[in-house]
This record gives C-alpha cells, structure tokens and sequence, in this order.
C-alpha cells in the first residue's frame, strides 16, 4: 500500500498499489479529515514513512551499517510526494503529499522502524518475524471516470505478522530477501472499518555502495481476499451503469508488481529517497471487472527525512 507505502494498494506504497497523465479533477484534495483521523494517519505512518517506498538503511545518516551501532531512538520529520494508481488497474493517476513526525526506536524486540511498528518476535541469522505495515492513500470516486457515483477509496492501512527470509549475498556484495507479509487492511476514512485480508510475497534485493547510496529492486505480488477485492473491483446492482455492468468481485491475484528504490544520506541529519513501481493486472482475478481499465501502471515518489533529535544510547539491529 506509500508500503504510501506510506503503501500499499497505491503503496505507497509501492506503495501501496500507476497509467496515464492525471487528469485536473484528480488533483483535487480529499475531504479533510477529522482531528481522529489525521492523529491516526500520523501514529500509523508518520514514524516509519519510508516503509511505503520499501527502501532500506534509513536510520541515522552518518551510522554506517553493522548490529548495534545505530542510535536506540531518532525522533523529526519526514515527507513524501507521490504520484499513484488510484488503484490496480485504474486507467488515473492521483497525486498526494505529506509531511509529518518521524520517530524510530530500535529495541531488541520492541521495534518502530523503517518497517516494523510492535513486536519483533525472533530475529536469526538466515530469518525475522516480525508486525509489518504499509498504507495507500485514498481517492474520491468522482475524479475516477471508471467509479463515479460509487463509495470512494479511502485511506487504507495494512498491519500484520511478517516473515522475512535473508536468502544470502549477491553481486556486488548485495543481500537478496523475501518477505511473506500477511496484513489486514483497514480503511481510515470509515472510522478504521476493516475492509480484508492481503497477502504480498516479495522478493528483494538491496546493494550498499562505498559512497552512501542504497539501492534496492524488488519484484512481488500481491493477493487478496473476496472482501478485500471486492473494495476495488466489485459493482453492485445499484452502481450499474450502460458501460459499467454489475460484477461479482473474486479473491485472489490482485496485481504484479516490479520495483526499485534508492536512498542517500545528506550529511548527519538528512536523507532523501526516490523508488518506482510498476503494477501490472494481466492473469489477475478480477481483470475482467468493468473497473479495470488499464493493465499496467506506474507509481514515482520522493521523500526526505530530517533528523533533529537522536540518542547517545545505540539500538539494536
């Protein structure tokens, strides 16, 4: 999902889940949240924004890579532009900006990171399990030519057990990695309502070079069940339209994904990133759906993240 990645769906969100040039309407901001709703999004995104571009190394600028030499706890702000796929599938682009706290804290076991918020329950040499997380952001059903006068995409948050598996080096001294994540998805524009299940098995690989960037490429998918798929793709009877017949939403593959990313510190303090992803709905459950018009698509973004305040104590890796 901007992993708004923030995503997930429009992933941020790789994000979460990309097309044509956007359109003017959508452009147009959301329905302002709540006080609620906005403290939400900042608890759920805030601290590790860079889990929706899925790049990796985004702790404190100037602490080289190695267990135990980074700092316990980082606390300032991060921000991300994006410009999405409104969903898998959806022939418009939305774009979306945010900018808000950033916090890392990383306890042997109690982690707020770049990836993981809660429990990291065992870390070993060759795996990790741990509570990941990914969020998209939403979009109203009128700047979508396929959805007018359907319920609009809301703020989507993924949260749930991962497992990630380090499978060894690889050229020029890289690391390859899959990630078996399984989320519940939960929507921030309904009062949190849950809207299903996903399941987004990934294959990574991430290189460190000498003077400071980090690359990384990944290529995955991602799967869905009936209740979840039905939020993107299903039409009822009384959204029926003489171009958009009802349909009956399936679980299953929602969309493939092939991505790439990169980071780089700025002195101590500052670190930017970019990542790209393209998504595609070909062989998908749902591609006959009257709401798929497009079966490729991409996302870009890039962000920054500036570190004010961190500690003397180190964390653990």
């Amino acid at each position: 999902m901007v992993d708004t990645g923030c995503p997930a769906w429009g992933k941020v969100v790789a994000m979460k889940p990309a097309g044509v040039p956007m359109s003017a309407r959508s452009a147009r901001p959301l329905p302002a949240m709540s006080m609620k709703r906005w403290a939400a999004l900042t608890v759920l995104c805030g601290a590790p924004l860079l889990a929706a571009a899925q790049v990796s190394g985004t702790g404190s600028a100037d602490a080289p890579a190695g267990p135990g030499l980074r700092p316990l706890w980082e606390v300032g702000a991060a921000g991300i532009g994006v410009s999405q796929q409104a969903y898998p599938g959806s022939e418009q682009q939305v774009r979306r900006g945010l900018v808000l706290p950033y916090f890392v804290y990383r306890g042997r076991f109690l982690r707020a990171d770049r990836e993981t918020a809660g429990l990291r329950a065992v870390k070993t040499e060759n795996y990790e399990l741990d509570v990941g997380f990914a969020a998209s952001f939403g979009s109203r059903s009128r700047d979508i030519d396929a959805r007018n006068g359907m319920r609009d995409l809301g703020t989507l948050v993924e949260f749930g057990p991962r497992l990630k598996w380090f499978l060894g080096a690889g050229p020029g001294g890289g690391r390859w990695r899959l990630d078996l994540p399984v989320r519940g998805v939960f929507d921030l524009s309904d009062g949190a309502a849950h809207r299903g299940m996903a399941f987004e098995p990934e294959l990574r690989f991430e290189r460190r070079t000498l003077g400071g960037w980090l690359y990384g490429a990944s290529v995955g998918a991602v799967f869905a069940d009936r209740r979840l798929a039905s939020t993107f793709y299903e039409v009822r009877p009384g959204e029926v339209l003489p171009d958009r017949p009802a349909y009956r939403a399936q679980p299953g593959l929602v969309a493939w994904r092939l991505g790439a990313s990169m980071s780089r510190p700025l002195g101590t303090d500052w670190r930017v990133f970019g990542f790209a992803r393209l998504d595609s709905v070909a062989g998908a459950a749902n591609e006959d759906s009257p709401l798929v018009r497009r079966t490729t698509g991409g996302t870009v973004g890039l962000g920054f993240i500036y570190t004010f305040m961190r500690s003397s104590a180190t964390g653990n890796d």
